[in-house]
């Protein structure tokens, strides 16, 4: 009976090395993921309960600390393998939507950028820092929390521009609870970086606003 569980238990890792990540659902998936060793327990059934619990794999993943751990099954160790899961493929889909870590076209900075912003439970205001050629130097996430604009501080992404030796700049943020409507706000903001940036001969290259599914260019609409 053991051998049969233990069996059972393998399979999604047998079909995934077999038949590739595609095939399987998604509580398979985060059964291979999390691996409870408790063989006493199906891992797939396990999965699938505490997706249902969240309300669906991306909302499981996004989860704060606090609530990923309190919930029964899961726990540090295995809040650090999802987040860690995570943040390699986030890494890896940036890396290739921005063409190997070059942004040549508004759909580039916005693809980048999804990749980079659209999993976040909340707000954050991040900065990607480019070359003469728009090649990325490098991505910074400067701080989470709602965007207005007395939060935002235009001399810190100057400053930060200038400590990357940066010739332009596509700052972003995200709007966690869905379609990235751009608004009055947005441009006020692209306005304050764009003449904080010009006085330093840094390039507003675009700003980009970040849905949980998509992303918006303010260069692509023509304000930059």
């Amino acid at each position: 009976m053991t051998g049969k569980k233990n069996e059972k238990a393998a399979r999604p890792r047998d079909r995934l090395v077999r038949e590739g990540p595609q095939s399987l659902s998604d509580a398979e998936l985060l059964a291979v993921l999390l691996n409870p060793g408790a063989r006493q327990v199906d891992t797939t059934d396990e999965a699938d309960r505490i997706i249902r619990e969240f309300g669906g794999l991306r909302e499981l993943l996004t989860a704060s600390a606090s609530a990923f751990c309190a919930a029964p099954g899961l726990g540090e160790a295995r809040y650090a393998q999802a987040r860690a899961a995570l943040e390699i493929a986030n890494r890896y889909f940036a890396r290739d939507l921005g063409r190997e870590g070059v942004l040549s076209t508004p759909q580039d900075a916005a693809a980048y950028l999804q990749g980079r912003l659209g999993h976040y439970p909340h707000e954050v205001f991040a900065c990607v820092f480019l070359d003469s050629r728009n090649r990325i130097l490098q991505y910074e996430e400067l701080f989470h929390g709602t965007l207005t604009g007395a939060a935002l501080k235009p001399r810190e992404v100057a400053r930060r521009a200038l400590a990357h030796n940066a010739s332009g700049v596509v700052p972003a943020h995200n709007r966690p609870a869905g379609t990235p409507v751009v608004g009055d706000q947005d441009h006020q903001v692209c306005l304050m970086l764009k003449d904080a940036l010009g006085l330093l001969d840094v390039r507003l290259v675009d700003y980009v606003v970040v849905g949980d599914r998509e992303a918006v260019s303010l260069a692509e609409q023509g304000w930059i």
